[in-house]
């Protein structure tokens, strides 16, 4: 399999390309901005690989690495974490839920009030900015075990 680092360099590396083809498509400034955000916030905290407790992304949370833990334990290595569709998804759901628990702890013992609301403008494009690292992350990965398993022909 492709290290972190591969993993992250290629994600990264396509990042001017795709936000060049949305300047490109007139893609208004506000929404690549979102998209831009979204997608390196993804590449290097919000990988497929948060699924093992000793990856580089686990490791960028530094301290909060330990908010990871139980989706470690909830989700096998390349298993419904490496899903195309389903993968960014667990993590979105995943850390909605730490995130509301620990809002309504600082909530009801500091008084620290609620966000009201997201832009509505703002979630295609952090939509897009989680999914795209994940889908190149597992086209990665795919691409790769492919090559381990039907080795070229001999010529």
């Amino acid at each position: 399999m492709p290290q972190g680092r591969t993993h992250l360099a290629f994600e990264l590396g396509t990042l001017p390309g795709w936000v060049a083809a949305g300047a490109a498509l007139h893609v208004e400034r506000a929404p690549l901005v979102f998209f831009t955000g979204a997608y390196v916030v993804a590449s290097l905290f919000l990988s497929p690989d948060l699924d093992l407790t000793r990856s580089d992304p686990s490791r960028r949370w530094r301290r909060a690495r330990f908010l990871w833990r139980p989706y470690a334990l909830l989700f096998r290595h390349r298993g419904m974490s490496h899903s195309p569709l389903l993968g960014p998804l667990t993590r979105i759901l995943y850390l909605a839920a730490v995130g509301a628990a620990l809002g309504t702890v600082l909530h009801l013992t500091l008084g620290v009030p609620f966000p009201r609301s997201v832009p509505g403008e703002s979630v295609l494009p952090v939509l897009a900015g989680l999914y795209l690292p994940h889908l190149l992350h597992v086209f990665l990965d795919r691409t790769f075990s492919l090559g381990k398993r039907a080795p070229l022909p001999r010529g």
